[in-house]
């Protein structure tokens, strides 16, 4: 039983239980109500027709006497004294002539006056303040020439009115109760509870969309209703499927588009650096940028064209392959920027996309580590192999040139001499422009080479990067 009585109340516990039930018992006190007002009346004028038969036997004794031929009004006054001396409830009179005139007046005198009984045939007046009570008969009611008008005393009628009233509204109030709690008992299983556990499937059935969790176990499911509340539930049951279903499909599909933007991404930084990629996927078109000081590094693999003739294309180019991926990961251990490969020629330039002040020292690194590894690599394959580089410092313009297979490259004279430098370089050596010597004097040794022709350019002096100082 008290398990039976807390489901109950928990009806209440939700604002939409409280509202109907608030609405149902206001909607009954107003019907009551209205009931109870003319209720109230009838009372009233039950309560005072019975304080008119209380005083019955008085009222006729006096109309019985008012009939009567009376010439002698000391003798009237003295009959009309006796008859009222043993009442309960008339507290005084007032007697007039036809014709208006006051004969006699006994106790407290009523409020009805003559002017108020020229067309009535009987006058009933509840007093204003509900104590005392006047009623009035006519000449043509008594069969005489006579006027009586008796106060009663009504200070019963009141309060026998208010417990009247109190023993409704207890009632009102008991019934309004009772059926709110079985109209709530009833709305509560059928109604409340469904769509309170329907609110809780729609919030589980968000978080599972939200946070991309397995269908829940919805109450709707296990519930088969032949009602408008079982249509809205299959419904429901309906539309989750169907957003659950698009969903994971979205997520699905965004997946897959994800993961081929990712390796599109990744393609595009293959061939451009980042800040030139993101240029050109915010719109722009022309991408060209001078650069007053940047260090060029040429290298060639001596040799190679003699071992591609006694070998295989397969292992050529994973030879090849092993190399140049060598040099890119010594680019990206510097911080360079690799341009290109032409063949078995490797650039790669160091002060741009961001300029920066160790670029010299950068490419002097890398260039002493690219000549390690070619002999690492000459070891293990056993072929004679070397390389050739060269070195300059200088002005450049660099962007992006062409729509398809377009590429990050350079222009300018200091591309062209370092370009040279290797060119007319010595096989296994490091040679370097007189600009880039500038920069590497204090922290490398370096060998001067002296004059050589340089095509396009003259006579130039070059050196040779040995290594670090110690």
């Amino acid at each position: 039983m008290r398990s039976r009585i807390l489901s109950f109340l928990k009806f209440f516990q939700s604002r939409l239980s409280r509202q109907i039930a608030l609405w149902v018992f206001a909607s009954i006190l107003v019907i009551e109500g209205i009931i109870l007002v003319p209720s109230y009346f009838r009372r009233e004028s039950e309560l005072l027709t019975q304080l008119e038969q209380v005083s019955r036997a008085t009222v006729d004794s006096l109309e019985f006497l008012l009939q009567q031929d009376i010439s002698d009004r000391t003798f009237l006054q003295e009959e009309v004294k006796n008859i009222i001396k043993d009442s309960q409830v008339v507290l005084g009179l007032s007697i007039y002539q036809a014709n208006g005139e006051l004969i006699y007046t006994l106790g407290e005198p009523p409020e009805i006056r003559f002017e108020q009984l020229k067309k009535s045939r009987i006058v009933h007046n509840h007093n204003f303040d509900d104590k005392r009570y006047d009623i009035a008969w006519t000449e043509r009611h008594l069969g005489g020439d006579y006027i009586l008008i008796v106060r009663h005393d009504a200070s019963t009628v009141q309060p026998e009115l208010y417990a009247f009233i109190a023993r409704v509204a207890v009632l009102v109030i008991i019934i309004s109760a009772f059926v709110t709690s079985v109209t709530m008992f009833f709305l509560g299983v059928t109604v409340i509870a469904p769509i309170l556990r329907l609110r809780d499937d729609l919030i589980a059935a968000g978080d599972a969309l939200s946070k991309d969790r397995k269908q829940p176990d919805f109450y709707s499911l296990s519930v088969k209703r032949d009602d408008e509340l079982g249509e809205l539930m299959v419904a429901f049951n309906q539309m989750f499927h169907r957003v659950y279903k698009e969903i994971a499909q979205r997520k699905q599909a965004e997946e897959v588009l994800r993961a081929e933007q990712e390796k599109s991404e990744r393609l595009l930084l293959n061939i451009l650096p980042v800040m030139i990629a993101d240029r050109l996927k915010q719109g722009q078109i022309n991408i060209a940028d001078g650069f007053a000081e940047v260090t060029v590094l040429f290298a060639d693999i001596v040799g190679f064209t003699e071992i591609s003739s006694r070998t295989s294309p397969e292992e050529l180019v994973e030879l090849l392959n092993k190399i140049f991926s060598c040099f890119d990961s010594l680019s990206e251990q510097y911080g360079l920027e690799k341009i290109k490969t032409i063949g078995d020629n490797y650039m790669v330039a160091g002060g741009l996309p961001l300029p920066c002040t160790n670029h010299a020292e950068s490419i002097a690194e890398m260039a002493l580590e690219m000549q390690q590894e070619i002999m690492k690599f000459r070891d293990e394959c056993g072929e004679p192999l070397n390389i050739r580089i060269g070195i300059n410092t200088g002005p450049v313009v660099a962007g992006v040139i062409g729509t398809k297979k377009f590429i990050y490259d350079l222009w300018g004279d200091a591309v062209n001499t370092a370009s040279r430098m290797e060119s007319q370089g010595l096989p296994g050596k490091i040679q370097v422009s007189s600009s880039t010597y500038e920069l590497l004097c204090d922290k490398y040794l370096l060998d001067k080479r002296g004059k050589i022709n340089v095509k396009g350019k003259g006579a130039m002096t070059t050196y040779l990067l040995k290594g670090r100082k110690l």
